[in-house]
């Protein structure tokens, strides 16, 4: 399923197909700049949710999270997606702002590979949204833009998401000890991983087949 290394950065911008779940219909689209409101409104109401699995960074929850921030994280995001390090999704449902699935850290030439980051409002968490994001995001990776790799690094006790990564498939391959400074320490990570050929037919064919999503 993945390309030959050829330098060029396949896959982007896209807007993938949309997977009927229980929470509703999921679809990804590039991040924009008018996602800033419902971003700031979930992540503040959703702190203790969020902040005991991402990296810690300087300030508090709701400095990192003002109309600023995003201002500066899309641009950021923006500007890596352009030339060719990052693909970074808005994760939507039924039509609005839902989360975030980013392959980043993108590596061209012999080793065609990236990282997979993904958080959900906690609302809609259980109901089917991370797991058809990632595997919209992880088809989309190993067709379109042509990787061969994805990693993903999760804490051992952040549960929900190891069953999204377990689910599809991603391999367990060791654990990084005091990997990321989160919530306020060292915590170890374990670290997982997909590559093409061990898709098959893809993520999404076989989410559908185990009757998990729908296609719309």
């Amino acid at each position: 399923m993945a390309g030959q290394p050829d330098g060029k950065h396949p896959g982007w911008p896209a807007r993938l197909g949309t997977l009927r779940v229980r929470a509703g219909d999921v679809a990804l689209r590039p991040v924009r700049l008018r996602d800033g409101g419902p971003w700031r409104r979930i992540r503040v109401r959703d702190r203790d949710y969020l902040q005991r699995w991402e990296p810690s960074a300087p300030g508090t929850w709701q400095e990192r999270h003002s109309g600023l921030s995003w201002t500066t994280q899309w641009a950021g995001l923006r500007t890596l997606a352009r030339r060719g390090a990052c693909l970074p999704f808005a994760i939507t449902v039924n039509g609005v702002f839902a989360g975030q699935v980013t392959i980043g850290n993108i590596v061209r030439a012999s080793l065609q590979s990236a990282w997979i980051g993904y958080w959900v409002d906690s609302e809609l968490a259980s109901k089917g949204v991370a797991t058809a994001a990632v595997a919209l995001a992880v088809d989309h990776a190993f067709s379109d833009a042509a990787l061969h790799r994805l990693e993903a690094t999760v804490r051992p006790d952040n549960a929900a998401s190891l069953r999204v990564l377990t689910k599809h498939g991603f391999r367990e391959e060791g654990l990084f000890e005091r990997y990321l400074y989160v919530d306020g320490a060292w915590r170890d990570h374990v670290c997982f991983a997909l590559t093409a050929e061990e898709t098959g037919s893809g993520l999404v064919a076989r989410l559908i087949d185990r009757g998990g999503a729908e296609r719309v």
